[in-house]
């Protein structure tokens, strides 16, 4: 059981019988009434965010939430195969429950993928990776007037905006929280 003094980002609670994960929360003591907190929450099955107020001292289950290392072993078609470095069992995922982690996603990585009751339900990649620029155009000398950055196509096949110096061929570290460059490897 989780409370609501308990609460912090990140912690996972389950509510009406769907597991949340909380974004934030703001303990409110007004003058008159008792005390309540605030929450945003993300649902951890659908994505979607809801506001919410609980009263002070509620408790709430914890969600049946395992986390497990695995490794992706390779992608086909829409569907992207995994197995777990423990059991070697393997299991896959669609490219909508991979949502854009399958962006950053290079062969025999070490991910995290997080299941409720059995069923998958994100794919946690490192903060960091490094990846290879397939596709970009050259940078054009003196053509700074937008900030100094162009598109470039990953070689896990997703796109992230790079400084005019980056070619084609280079490898790049990227965060993959944010989805930017960090900066060339």
């Amino acid at each position: 059981m989780i409370e609501t003094a308990e609460f912090k980002p990140g912690a996972k609670l389950e509510v009406d019988g769907e597991p949340f994960s909380i974004i934030n929360h703001q303990h409110v003591k007004p003058g008159k009434g008792g005390a309540f907190v605030r929450t945003k929450l993300k649902n951890l099955r659908t994505g979607n965010t809801l506001e919410r107020t609980f009263r002070s001292g509620e408790s709430f289950a914890v969600p049946d939430i395992a986390e497990q290392q695995m490794q992706f072993l390779y992608g086909q078609g829409d569907e992207y195969h995994f197995m777990d470095v423990g059991t070697y069992e393997q299991t896959f995922l669609t490219a909508t429950q991979m949502g854009t982690a399958k962006d950053f996603l290079k062969e025999q990585m070490l991910v995290t993928i997080t299941s409720y009751r059995g069923k998958p339900l994100e794919v946690i990649l490192p903060n960091f990776v490094e990846l290879r620029i397939s596709q970009t155009d050259p940078g054009v000398r003196g053509d700074t007037a937008t900030g100094g950055s162009k598109i470039a196509k990953l070689e896990s096949g997703g796109t992230v905006k790079v400084p005019l110096f980056i070619e084609e061929g280079e490898v790049i570290k990227v965060d993959t929280r944010t989805g930017t460059y960090i900066e060339r490897v």
